[in-house]
């Protein structure tokens, strides 16, 4: 249950329970609330534990330039850490930081490491049970991981064959393809995870997490099928939140995992990993002539040039370029 934030104090006094507070007022994604905390702990960290109110725009340029020159950090993981600051300056503390002039990242971007379509299937031959589901549906519909293992019933819409993909990153909701080699495994996974869930309903369990106060709004829906996971962890375990036994999702390090162990049976020497598998997806389909702005709209990109990267990922030898030695 690593993806349901803790609970805070009603009235936090101590100065990052009340910052947790205030990302959670704003409907920040725990992981981005995690992924914050963690980088404003490192600012204050390195300025020797001064407290955030008595700092400004030159210690954030230090604490950015650091970052750069001596722990040589990647272009978005300095955006990453500079977000995370401004956050904390302009939201919380209603401080304006004014013009920054720190030292950026020269560690420029990587091409992202994708499967052909057999390197792909052969991952997959050396998987099975709901972990292989989930990492097709990563490779066939472009899911992150995380919002593979978070499917709900109600998520899957077999007459339009499409998977309705809710509290995505940015906590936004999109639409994306439901391949039809996964309708049928798909069907007896959801049989198999709602008779599961009436198992938990007749030993007096059966209560799914619900985000924000839906459980209030909806005091039904916790027990109606539509909001059970489709991946339903093995056991039931204590929410940290709300100290109800109820049964999570599975949890994603275990797909991570599973695809780790299949990646050393292929033999495939690559850099590769869950997230390879959404990069493939958008890789071939533009292979196969896709537009681009389609790839964007299922992938859930803001900005098309986060999108712009799969082409320069196909291969040079598809754009009728050759090799001199070659002619």
């Amino acid at each position: 249950m690593d993806d349901i934030p803790p609970p805070l104090p009603a009235n936090p006094t101590r100065f990052m329970d009340q910052l947790r507070a205030s990302m959670r007022s704003r409907h920040l994604a725990y992981r981005t609330e995690k992924t914050y905390c963690g980088w404003i702990k490192d600012f204050i960290y390195f300025h020797q534990k001064r407290h955030p109110l008595d700092m400004g725009a030159i210690e954030v340029d230090a604490w950015l330039s650091y970052l750069a020159n001596q722990r040589h950090v990647a272009i978005n993981t300095q955006k990453t850490a500079l977000n995370a600051v401004v956050f904390l300056y302009k939201h919380f503390l209603n401080k304006d930081l004014g013009q920054l002039a720190f030292t950026r990242t020269n560690k420029g971007r990587r091409l992202p490491t994708v499967f052909t379509h057999e390197e792909a299937m052969r991952v997959l031959g050396f998987m099975e049970g709901d972990h292989k589901l989930v990492a097709s549906l990563m490779y066939g519909s472009g899911l992150r991981v995380m919002e593979s293992v978070r499917l709900r019933v109600q998520d899957v819409d077999f007459s339009q064959q499409c998977l309705i993909i809710r509290e995505a990153k940015g906590d936004k909701c999109r639409r994306t393809l439901l391949p039809k080699a996964l309708l049928e495994p798909l069907r007896i996974q959801i049989e198999l995870a709602l008779s599961l869930h009436q198992q938990d309903l007749n030993e007096g369990f059966g209560k799914v997490y619900l985000p924000y106060a839906l459980e209030k709004k909806y005091p039904k829906a916790a027990t109606s099928p539509a909001w059970q996971y489709i991946f339903p962890a093995p056991n039931r375990a204590k929410d940290p939140r709300s100290e109800v036994i109820r049964r999570h999702h599975v949890g994603e390090q275990q797909v991570r995992r599973s695809v780790a162990r299949a990646l050393a049976k292929s033999h495939i020497h690559k850099k590769a990993s869950c997230h390879t598998f959404r990069h493939s997806f958008a890789t071939n389909l533009l292979r196969a002539g896709t537009d681009i702005r389609n790839i964007q709209e299922l992938l859930g990109h803001n900005d098309i040039n986060t999108t712009m990267i799969y082409t320069h990922v196909i291969g040079i030898h598809e754009r009728n370029v050759s090799s001199p030695l070659d002619r």
